[in-house]
């Protein structure tokens, strides 16, 4: 398919020949004499061009006053390209300013402008793919991408519709791991204020400290050994979007100074430099643990919790929704059956049995993955009950307990070190019938250290 090139030029010869040559170079080319007719192709005609080459000064008007009239009446990723016989330096500023690709003065050489429109529809192209991302983005994201009819997933998505219309400078997102805090945070950015801008994403517990800080407010060229060249941080990156920051409670104390001073000042300062860059975004904390309690025990800095935490959400666990099963699941299988080419469309009711009667200890993480092993090795129409492979419901995903002193727990990976001890201290706080110190005395620990794990679990009545 050609690409289609906009050419405003009011001198008919001069027309003519752009024309014919950009037809012979495999353009589809659009001719307008004046602004009057390229107004009409643009806003009326349908005609969505990859680059528009336009005389500055045409009988109905000036270009550079259409190109900002287009800038602000539609979404567009064309480049321009002004062409005048008597440019100013006032005109060329304004015309890069307003987003011109070039301003080239007049009599121009054809070889010459081929080589500036090679460049342009280059530009052109990545402009249009990333908007194509970004539209694919706001449809994948929207709303309703907290999919539940739950009365608690409908509670959700009213909180993220009223967040997404406010300009939100701290967020603080939390649940248990696999709740689907990173979803929320991806639908507060494409459905709110800043869904043109940037978003950046970064997991504190993935990195070491000193890779977290250079990660995060950048370096100058030598700041430490194997500096060899300049480097954006991730707060610069985001400038003008949202900078969600994943497990936040396990970021260095240092270092929370040093973002709290980047969320007060809007300023960031990259290592060994001395230039401060202006940023302005939004900041998104996700954690799965209480960062209230964090602050209390002291590994949180009260002030940076203070700042961030202008609105709170805390998103459900999915064992408090399983009748949003009924939507997630259908969902899920459909997407799976999608990518992998398999047509399984019927879910047994033994299948589903064995769902509501789960604990899921992963929440909605641990279904998907559930579900793409299901599907992957399900032969035919049927989900196959088979490779499910759950543990029988006694909370966490847990196998029964074999007697009043054990429980059993699974280590093929389906459980992490931490839902791990959830679940201890869970049948522990049971079978002491919820008295602390006894359920202590069974785990050989002492009152106050288990107190702080039920809060950092969730488990408090």
């Amino acid at each position: 398919m050609a690409e289609t090139l906009l050419i405003i030029e009011d001198e008919p010869l001069f027309g003519a020949e752009l024309v014919r040559h950009f037809r012979a170079a495999g353009w589809e080319v659009v001719l307008a004499e004046n602004l009057a007719a390229a107004r009409t192709a643009l806003f009326h005609g349908g005609c969505e061009p990859l680059v528009v080459i336009s005389d500055m000064n045409l009988p109905d008007g000036n270009a550079l006053d259409f190109l900002e009239e287009a800038r602000g009446a539609r979404s567009s990723t064309e480049e321009w390209l002004f062409l005048t016989a008597y440019g100013t330096v006032a005109d060329s500023v304004r015309a890069l300013r307003l987003g011109a690709y070039d301003f080239i003065e007049k009599p121009c050489d054809l070889e010459r402008l081929d080589l500036v429109l090679a460049g342009a529809r280059r530009s052109g192209l990545a402009h249009r793919r990333l908007r194509e991302i970004s539209d694919h983005e706001h449809r994948r994201y929207s709303l309703e991408a907290f999919v539940g009819r739950s009365a608690l997933a409908a509670s959700v998505r009213d909180m993220l519709r009223k967040l997404a219309n406010v300009p939100i400078s701290g967020l603080v997102l939390g649940g248990e791991t696999g709740a689907g805090k990173g979803l929320a945070a991806r639908i507060l950015h494409y459905n709110g204020p800043r869904s043109k801008g940037p978003l950046v994403e970064v997991n504190c517990a993935a990195l070491p400290r000193e890779l977290l800080e250079s990660e995060l407010f950048g370096h100058e060229r030598g700041a430490f050994t194997g500096a060899h060249k300049r480097r954006r941080g991730l707060i610069e990156q985001a400038h003008g979007g949202t900078l969600v920051l994943d497990e936040i409670s396990e970021m260095a104390l240092d270092l929370q100074v040093k973002l709290l001073k980047v969320i007060e000042d809007k300023v960031v300062r990259p290592l060994g430099g001395e230039r401060e860059a202006r940023v302005d975004l939004q900041v998104v904390a996700a954690s799965n643990r209480d960062l209230a309690q964090c602050v209390r025990d002291g590994t949180f800095r009260t002030d940076l919790y203070h700042r961030l935490s202008v609105f709170s959400l805390r998103l459900p666990a999915l064992r408090d929704r399983l009748e949003d099963l009924e939507d997630l699941v259908p969902l899920f299988v459909a997407d799976f059956g999608a990518k992998a080419g398999k047509s399984v469309r019927v879910i047994p009711e033994e299948v589903w049995a064995a769902f509501r009667s789960y604990d899921w200890p992963g929440n909605v993480r641990e279904l998907r993955n559930v579900l793409e092993r299901s599907v992957l090795l399900s032969e035919g129409e049927v989900l196959a009950g088979r490779w499910l492979q759950l543990s029988a419901p006694t909370g966490a995903g847990a196998a029964p307990a074999e007697s009043e002193e054990r429980i059993s727990l699974p280590l093929d990976g389906r459980m992490s070190l931490d839902e791990i001890e959830r679940e201890v201290i869970r049948a522990a706080l049971e079978r002491a019938g919820q008295n602390v110190t006894k359920a202590a005395r069974m785990l050989g620990t002492t009152r106050q250290t288990l107190r702080y794990r039920i809060e950092k679990h969730g488990l408090a009545k």
